[in-house]
């Protein structure tokens, strides 16, 4: 084998206050094309700006070392293309789609040495938590952390009937910077608040409540720091809540922000109340993505 696609689904994580730990895959979805070549090294043939090239191949390139590191197998040249659905900077995990699609494509180049449990920990190692890297490995949804160095994963698959009315707007959000707008301390009161929220967020996917999940989403601990980037969060998703979604959230640290509808719900009718509030904007209305990280040909 000299060349393979992968396909990663988009993520969307923290689902309110699970923050890095809690994620889901969405049906948005990009191609890695991993190819073998003579020489050493990753060069990057996706069409991507000059200045952003030198970066990338650098992401490539930590990422093969970590795998043939871990596999135990003697390191190659290949090239790498990247194409598809998940935006850049937008909070769906495209970091992840890129790295994962390289590790797992290397690794089916070479006769799969590493399971799906290899691939998460090289990719959250990466990443440094797991959160986006979970459901893009495994599908469903995720909650998943380091546990004395390694990552542990527990995993639930999604109603097939449940949507996420998803609006991308034209700007991005760098991860970096938003998380310097999270505070170090919490105070006791938000800290509970968050314990609480993820605890009854991750329980309502475990038993396919999604009714439950009404009001759990109601953020103390990055969302409201995170606001003073994407100043129209609250009413984007207090006008989703109006039409009908159960509920909504700021996906990883934006600008997505996403809206949870069930059965009955207009998903139309959300969307259009979501757009209203940031006109200019993306959306979709997104099924999930229970089967995560796919080679599609070897």
């Amino acid at each position: 084998m000299n060349s393979v696609i992968v396909r990663v689904p988009g993520t969307t994580a923290n689902l309110g206050s699970g923050f890095d730990t809690l994620g889901l895959a969405v049906a948005l979805h990009n191609r890695v094309t991993v190819t073998r070549r003579a020489g050493k090294g990753a060069t990057v043939t996706s069409p991507i700006p000059e200045e952003a090239r030198a970066g990338a191949t650098a992401m490539f390139e930590a990422a093969a070392a970590a795998f043939f590191r871990s596999a135990k197998v003697r390191a190659f040249g290949f090239d790498v293309h990247v194409a598809g659905e998940v935006p850049m900077a937008r909070g769906l995990g495209s970091s992840v789609t890129a790295r994962l699609g390289c590790v797992a494509g290397l690794n089916a180049l070479c006769g799969s040495p590493l399971d799906r449990q290899g691939l998460l920990q090289i990719v959250s190692n990466l990443e440094g938590h797991p959160d986006n890297a979970a459901p893009a490995v495994y599908g469903g949804f995720t909650a998943a952390g380091f546990v004395d160095g390694q990552v542990r994963c527990l995993r639930v698959p999604l109603r097939r009937d449940v949507r996420f009315v998803t609006l991308i707007p034209s700007f991005e959000v760098s991860t970096p910077e938003a998380r310097k707008l999270v505070p170090q301390t919490f105070a006791k009161l938000d800290t509970v608040h968050a314990l609480n929220r993820s605890a009854l967020v991750a329980t309502a996917f475990a038993l396919g409540d999604y009714a439950a999940l009404a009001g759990l989403f109601d953020d103390r601990v990055h969302q409201p720091y995170r606001a003073a980037l994407i100043p129209q969060l609250d009413p984007v998703i207090r006008a989703g809540v109006k039409a009908g979604a159960t509920g909504g959230w700021l996906s990883g640290s934006g600008s997505t922000i996403m809206c949870l509808a069930v059965t009955g719900a207009d998903t139309a009718a959300i969307a259009k109340a979501m757009l209203g509030k940031l006109r200019g904007s993306a959306m979709h209305v997104l099924r999930p993505d229970n089967d995560g990280v796919k080679v599609l040909r070897a």
